[in-house]
């Protein structure tokens, strides 16, 4: 059972005194640099030259490079893309780390795949968001958060952990719920929740019911209400109530349906080739070869987009 902190854990005010420097500034960098602002902690902005950094430098926040804010702050938060964050880290972060910085990061890939390898003397530690960085933002400036993860994966200065609890306070995941996990653990189930259910599984469910309408002579705005508008309707219930408080929910056709149609298209099979996905995700073997995508210029991926 995961560890649940409660809210004797956090530190009040959290990051007293700290400098932060968010290396990155996508959506994911952008809605934590602003709740931390929002909750008074000093905020800076590490990011290369272009409409990103104009972003930020619009909304206030103090821009330079990676190297610059590597230098200025504490507190290091890598939302960079996981496929480029060991190159990133090689020559804009690693040469001016100091004993003493903390350096966390919102999702585990790098450190548990080995593209990051930081120095002893610094402390590491994962605070991550179980959710998108709309609803980060959102939920916040609506006095509430997303649930959070953390984790410790280096201790130097046996103060890695309160840093990040702290960095969790301060964006607003401990007012729903934050567990404690592993780097090896977060990385390795969000990969497989994206690829098995979440950006793979749901996502081809999805086409092949649109799919099987329209061959068979049906509307296809009939089958996108079915298919796709009415699966937010679903997934709604399903995290307000729990899979069986969803079917109550739901008239007894569709739970009769639904009881005998789930196994005969989730089958024996289809469970083995979650477990392949699994393995190779453990293993690595997902994790290289996305990496080697990327540095190649990512032309299959833009070949699978079209």
């Amino acid at each position: 059972m995961a560890r649940r902190f409660t809210p004797d854990d956090f530190p009040n005010p959290p990051l007293d005194g700290v400098e932060v420097a968010i290396l990155g500034f996508g959506n994911q960098g952008r809605a934590q640099a602003l709740n931390l602002r929002d909750r008074g902690v000093s905020v800076r902005i590490g990011q290369r030259p272009g409409a990103s950094a104009d972003r930020a430098a619009a909304e206030g926040f103090m821009v330079g490079s990676v190297r610059e804010a590597v230098q200025q702050a504490d507190v290091l938060m890598l939302t960079l893309p996981d496929e480029a964050m060991g190159d990133i880290f090689a020559v804009d972060i690693a040469p001016d780390l100091r004993a003493g910085q903390t350096m966390l990061f919102s999702h585990g890939f790098a450190i548990r795949f080995g593209s990051v390898v930081p120095p002893a003397d610094v402390d590491v530690a994962l605070v991550s968001p179980k959710g998108q960085a709309r609803g980060v933002r959102e939920r916040y400036l609506a006095g509430s958060g997303v649930p959070g993860l953390v984790g410790v994966h280096q201790d130097a200065s046996g103060h890695a952990l309160n840093t990040a609890l702290g960095y969790a306070a301060a964006c607003g995941y401990s007012r729903s719920l934050v567990l404690e996990t592993t780097f090896a653990e977060e990385t390795e189930t969000d990969l497989f929740g994206e690829q098995a259910v979440l950006c793979g599984g749901i996502i081809d469910i999805i086409k092949a019911g649109f799919e099987t309408l329209v061959e068979a002579g049906y509307q296809p705005e009939m089958a996108y209400f079915e298919c796709v508008h009415e699966t937010k309707l679903i997934i709604d219930l399903l995290v307000e109530r729990g899979l069986a408080d969803m079917r109550k929910a739901i008239s007894d056709t569709a739970e009769w349906g639904g009881h005998l149609a789930g196994p005969r298209l989730v089958t024996d099979e289809t469970r083995q080739e979650m477990r392949a996905l699994l393995s190779a995700i453990r293993s690595g073997e997902f994790a290289e070869g996305w990496v080697r995508e990327a540095r190649e210029g990512k032309n299959r991926l833009r070949e699978l987009r079209g």
